[in-house]
């Protein structure tokens, strides 16, 4: 359970932080409405007592949540299909896009044009999911534990992986013990910079700098979609190119 590992699956965000805020809020309330129709007892409901995690984790006031939930007992929750769309970015990245939608057409269309506009091209469902894992991540900053500490606490709380550097802790789990060993680190540590179940490439692929900017270009813009949930890509980027384009 040790190791050093590059990989953060951040999602790109841009613009006001109100608005990246409000954006974040729809995206919880979506997958809380979707979760909900499994059950609105935690107890018996995995993915709702995930989705309830990243809802506290946002700070999302509880009246909101109450009111999906109550919207959910009644019947009368949102309806959304879950759609995953698998496809190649510049250089040749993977990306995999989730999104829960109320129109497939939609969603389906303004994915592809998004693919197209920035030199990159849909593929279909299994397409490269398989280079990727499911997995839930904890993500710790640096200063929160020492690397023995942290390696320790994801043991005993039942993580497959801890990875340690200087850039932070990064928790690795299965998709079924992910809640559980969030709830044992967060009442050890508080809660941490990020978590989620998100896809972790089994390996990375490298782009120049041309593709990297353009490769950026095109994870904003899917992020800027309103029925994309998730986007996560194999890409590498090195911290010197990285440096240049937000320079």
């Amino acid at each position: 359970m040790a190791g050093h590992s590059k990989f953060k699956n951040i999602m790109h965000r841009k613009g006001a932080q109100d608005a990246k805020r409000a954006k974040k809020f729809t995206r919880l309330i979506k997958e809380l409405a979707v979760a909900a129709k499994g059950g609105t007892d935690p107890e018996g409901n995995p993915r709702l007592r995930t989705a309830l995690l990243a809802c506290r984790g946002a700070n999302m006031p509880k009246d909101n949540i109450d009111r999906v939930l109550k919207k959910a007992e009644g019947g009368d929750g949102e309806q959304y299909d879950e759609i995953r769309y698998e496809g190649y970015g510049p250089g040749g990245i993977a990306v995999i896009v989730e999104a829960l939608t109320d129109n497939r057409n939609r969603t389906a269309s303004e994915v592809r044009a998004t693919f197209s506009k920035f030199g990159g091209n849909l593929g279909e469902t299994g397409s490269v999911s398989f280079m990727f894992d499911r997995v839930g991540q904890i993500l710790y900053p640096f200063e929160v534990a020492a690397e023995d500490a942290m390696f320790e606490a994801g043991l005993e709380a039942g993580a497959d992986n801890v990875e340690c550097d200087e850039n932070g802790h990064e928790i690795t789990t299965t998709v079924e013990d992910y809640s559980s060993v969030r709830e044992a680190l967060e009442e050890k540590f508080g809660a941490p910079d990020e978590s989620d179940l998100t896809w972790k490439p089994q390996t990375t692929t490298s782009i120049n700098e041309d593709q990297a900017q353009t490769f950026m270009k095109l994870m904003d813009a899917l992020d800027d979609l309103d029925d994309v949930q998730n986007v996560a890509s194999n890409v590498d980027i090195t911290e010197e190119t990285m440096a240049k384009l937000n320079a």
